[in-house]
C-alpha cells in the first residue's frame, strides 16, 4: 500500500507557509517566555529590596532597654503597616523565650504570624512563604538581632507582605503580553501570507505563459523573470526551439522521401500508358498501390512528427468552411446540398490545421461520394473534447462493416472511385492525436461520422 503523502510536502508554498510560521511561532514563544520571565525575576527582586528596606526600617527604630524590654522609637513610614490586613506586615519575636509576636504591626491586628523555625546566623537574612490574615499567601523575610544591651536575649524581626503584591502584576503583564504575541503571530502570518505570494506569483505567471503555449496561444513563453527562474524560462524555450526545428527537418525528410519515390513511379505510370498488354497494365496497378502506400505513409509520418509538439492550434470554422467549398466545387455536377449547421468561432483544434484538413477532408470527401442530395456538418464541444460530426443521407453501413471499412485498401464498392485508404489514414491519424472516429447511423438515413479530437482551450 502506497504511504499518503502530506498535503504540505506536495505544494512549495505550503512548505514555505508551514515552516516560516513554525519558526516564528517558536520564535515569538520563546522570546514571550523570556520576556515573562525577565519581568517576574524583575518584580521579585524589587519586591525583596523593598521588603530588606522596612526590616532595615524595622531595625533602625528597635531599641531594647537594660531590661530587655523592646519598643519602637517611632512607627515605620508606610502607611500599610498601621491599617489593618493592609497586606503589608511587621514582627519581631523574642527567640529565647518562644515568645512570638512581642511586637507587631497594627495591620496584622490579632493575628501573629507563624514562621519556620530554622537557625538563623547574625545578620542573615532568610525568605519564606507563609500564610497570613484569612489564609493569604505571603512573602516574608527574617533576620535575627542581638541588642547591645541583652546580646543573650537575640530577637527575630520579620516582615512580610502578600505575595499578590508580585503575582499580580506579573499576571497583569502575562495576559497583555499574550494578547501582544498573539496579535505579533497574527501580524507575521499575514506578512508571511503576503510575501510568499509575491514570492510565488512569478511561477503564476509562468504557469499562464506554459498554459499558452500548450494552447497554442503563443510559441514560446514570453517575459522576464527574477534570476532564480530565467534561466530555466530560457532553457525550455530552447527545447520547444529546438523541437520545432526537429519537426521541420522530419517533415522535410518526409517530403523529400517521397518526391524521390514518386518521380521514378510516375515515370513508371507514364511508361506503362505508353504500351499494351498484360505487362503494362500490371505495372500500371503496381504502381497506382505504390502511390496510394507512400501517401499513407506520408501523412502519418508527418501527423507523428507534429503530434505533441507545444504551441499548436487550429480554428475549427475556417478549416470547415473551406473543405465546404472545395467540395461543393468537386461535386457541382451532381448537386449536392453542403451545410454546416453549427461551429463557434471559439472552437479549435489542438493540432496542425493540415493534419486536421487530412482528416476532415478524407471523411467529407467519403460521405458526398455516398451522398443522395445533401451533406451537414456541425462542429461543438462534448466531454472537453471536440467533436466534428458528418452526415449523409446515402444508402448507409450494415452495423457489421462499419469497422470493417477502416482497414486499409478496404472498398466497400469498387465502382466508386477511391484507394480505401482515407478512412485508415483517418482512424490513423486520430489515433495519434489520442482521438478516436466512429461511425453510426445517420438520422438523414446515410452514415454519420463521428471525429473526436483535443480541444484547444
Amino acid at each position: 500500500m502506497t504511504p499518503v503523502r502530506p498535503v504540505w510536502r506536495d505544494s512549495l508554498r505550503l512548505r514555505l507557509l508551514v515552516g516560516t510560521l513554525m519558526w516564528a511561532s517558536v520564535a515569538v514563544l520563546v522570546a514571550g517566555w523570556g520576556l515573562a520571565r525577565l519581568f517576574h525575576e524583575h518584580v521579585e527582586r524589587q519586591f525583596h529590596v523593598e521588603l530588606s528596606a522596612h526590616l532595615d526600617q524595622l531595625a533602625a527604630q528597635l531599641e531594647v532597654d537594660a531590661t530587655g524590654r523592646a519598643a519602637l522609637r517611632m512607627a515605620l513610614g508606610d502607611p500599610r503597616f498601621a491599617r489593618p490586613y493592609s497586606g503589608l506586615y511587621w514582627q519581631i519575636d523574642d527567640l529565647t523565650a518562644e515568645g512570638r509576636g512581642l511586637l507587631r504591626s497594627r495591620s496584622l491586628w490579632d493575628v501573629v504570624l507563624f514562621v519556620p523555625g530554622d537557625e538563623l546566623v547574625d545578620g542573615e537574612v532568610h525568605v519564606h512563604r507563609v500564610e497570613g490574615p484569612d489564609g493569604e499567601p505571603l512573602r516574608m523575610i527574617e533576620r535575627v538581632l542581638r541588642p547591645a544591651a541583652t546580646p543573650d536575649a537575640p530577637l527575630r524581626l520579620i516582615v512580610a507582605a502578600n505575595a499578590a503584591f508580585v503575582d499580580a502584576p506579573v499576571m497583569r503583564l502575562n495576559r497583555l503580553l499574550a494578547v501582544a504575541l498573539a496579535l505579533l503571530v497574527l501580524g507575521l502570518a499575514f506578512a508571511v501570507v503576503v510575501q510568499v505570494g509575491l514570492g510565488l506569483r512569478p511561477l503564476q505567471r509562468l504557469r499562464e505563459a506554459l498554459a499558452a503555449v500548450r494552447d497554442g496561444r503563443s510559441a514560446a513563453i514570453d517575459g522576464r523573470y527574477p534570476v532564480e527562474i530565467q534561466p530555466l524560462v530560457d532553457e525550455f524555450n530552447a527545447v520547444l526551439a529546438r523541437n520545432a526545428e526537429l519537426v521541420s527537418r522530419a517533415r522535410t525528410q518526409a517530403g523529400n522521401l517521397a518526391h524521390a519515390v514518386k518521380t521514378p513511379l510516375t515515370v513508371l505510370a507514364n511508361a506503362a500508358d505508353a504500351a499494351d498488354g498484360g505487362l503494362a497494365r500490371l505495372v500500371r496497378e503496381q504502381v497506382g498501390l505504390a502511390r496510394t502506400q507512400v501517401d499513407y505513409h506520408l501523412a502519418r509520418s508527418r501527423a507523428a512528427a507534429a503530434v505533441g509538439v507545444p504551441g499548436q492550434r487550429t480554428p475549427m470554422r475556417p478549416v470547415l468552411e473551406g473543405l465546404q467549398r472545395l467540395m461543393a466545387k468537386v461535386y457541382a455536377e451532381r448537386d449536392l446540398r453542403l451545410q454546416l449547421l453549427a461551429c463557434s468561432d471559439s472552437l479549435a483544434f489542438r493540432g496542425e490545421a493540415q493534419d486536421l484538413q487530412e482528416m476532415l477532408g478524407n471523411l467529407l470527401d467519403n460521405a458526398c461520394k455516398w451522398a443522395k442530395t445533401r451533406v451537414e456538418l456541425s462542429a461543438s464541444e462534448c466531454g472537453g473534447q471536440l467533436q466534428v460530426c458528418i452526415d449523409d443521407d446515402g444508402p448507409g453501413l450494415p452495423a457489421a462493416v462499419r469497422e470493417a471499412v477502416f482497414g486499409r485498401g478496404v472498398r466497400l464498392d469498387e465502382q466508386v472511385d477511391g484507394s480505401g485508404l482515407g478512412l485508415a489514414i483517418v482512424r490513423d491519424l486520430a489515433c495519434l492525436y489520442g482521438g478516436e472516429v466512429v461511425l453510426e447511423p445517420s438520422p438523414s438515413g446515410g452514415v454519420r461520422a463521428l471525429l473526436r479530437l483535443p480541444l484547444a482551450p
